[in-house]
């Protein structure tokens, strides 16, 4: 957080010191062919309109894993990331193992993400055993894509050695796929995503279903997932729903945030949250219910007093 705090030094300068104090925040998002960018550049956005003596931007960077290490150090304020990442570096378990992250809260859930499976419709690829022996994206390296790719794998019995992975971001996933360097690909990301639209439109793509079993097995490994179904009609050339699995996307910052920053970002988040919408459709799904439901570590306590007054009762996991 960029904020001048010295109002003696102000008066030194002959500058007023509210001019000096506006609070300037980095938001950290994900790669541009996903939803975070966008999302990330909408609440920047109203961060601007609405909240006095603040302002925002989003910034791109390599997704959750990466923005739960800026936000814990400081390099960035606010970021966006998958429960299931958050949950790691909060507890300090799974790759957080030997760095927890415990200085990291929540200022809530904002949409859940659908773990995608894409090809080509003529790559004979129809299931997750089919990705054996294929090349395939994982996902940009830490990012919340490759965590959830290799948890639903290795749940089901598949590890990296059973293929050959490339750790691409969404726009490269989506040209090497267009390109045939890849036989498949994953995303992590609320549905539909512009890098996947795209693709469609150039390619006959088909989206890879998981099955009642693999579903189950995953979330037994991650308790984060929630079960989801791709409607029919979501791409260009999808004509049935496909079932796979999904994991919040969570609004985070540090515990040394202002608390009234931290409450005035979350009002402004649910307040305007229609001028969100009218950027991306994720944001439908950005609501108090479905974040106090869906967050998985505790909030901020800013945040946790704007959801009391909103009249929301604030679960005992949640509160700070």
């Amino acid at each position: 957080m960029r904020i001048v705090r010295n109002l003696f030094a102000a008066a030194l300068i002959g500058v007023s010191a509210p001019a000096l104090a506006e609070t300037q925040l980095s938001i950290a998002t994900g790669g541009t062919g996903g939803v975070y960018y966008p999302y990330g550049g909408g609440l920047a956005e109203l961060i601007n309109k609405y909240v006095d003596g603040a302002s925002a931007v989003a910034e791109v960077t390599g997704a959750s894993v990466e923005n739960m290490g800026l936000v814990s150090r400081q390099d960035s304020d606010i970021a966006l990331a998958l429960a299931d990442t958050v949950y790691a570096g909060h507890t300090g378990t799974g790759r957080f193992e030997d760095r927890k992250l415990d200085n990291v809260v929540a200022l809530g859930s904002i949409y859940p993400n659908a773990v995608q499976i894409v090809t080509l419709a003529d790559s004979g690829v129809t299931s997750l055993a089919d990705l054996k022996g294929k090349r395939v994206s994982v996902g940009a390296p830490g990012s919340g894509t490759e965590v959830s790719a290799k948890t639903i794998l290795e749940a089901n019995g598949i590890t990296y050695d059973d293929f050959e992975p490339q750790r691409l971001n969404f726009n490269e996933t989506a040209d090497a796929l267009r390109d045939g360097d890849i036989d498949a690909g994953f995303w992590s990301v609320g549905p539909p995503t512009s890098s996947i639209i795209n693709l469609a439109t150039n390619r006959d793509i088909a989206l890879v279903a998981l099955s009642e079993t693999e579903i189950e097995k995953a979330r037994a490994a991650e308790p984060t997932f929630a079960a989801y179904t791709l409607r029919a009609g979501i791409y260009e050339g999808i004509a049935e729903p496909v079932p796979t699995i999904s994991t919040p996307n969570v609004l985070i910052a540090n515990s040394a945030m202002d608390d009234d920053l931290a409450y005035n970002v979350t009002r402004v988040l649910f307040e305007h949250v229609d001028e969100l919408r009218a950027i991306h459709p994720a944001a439908n799904d950005t609501t108090i219910a479905f974040s106090l439901g869906a967050t998985p570590i505790p909030l901020h306590p800013g945040a946790a007093r704007y959801y009391e007054e909103a009249g929301a009762e604030v679960p005992d996991r949640l509160k700070p």
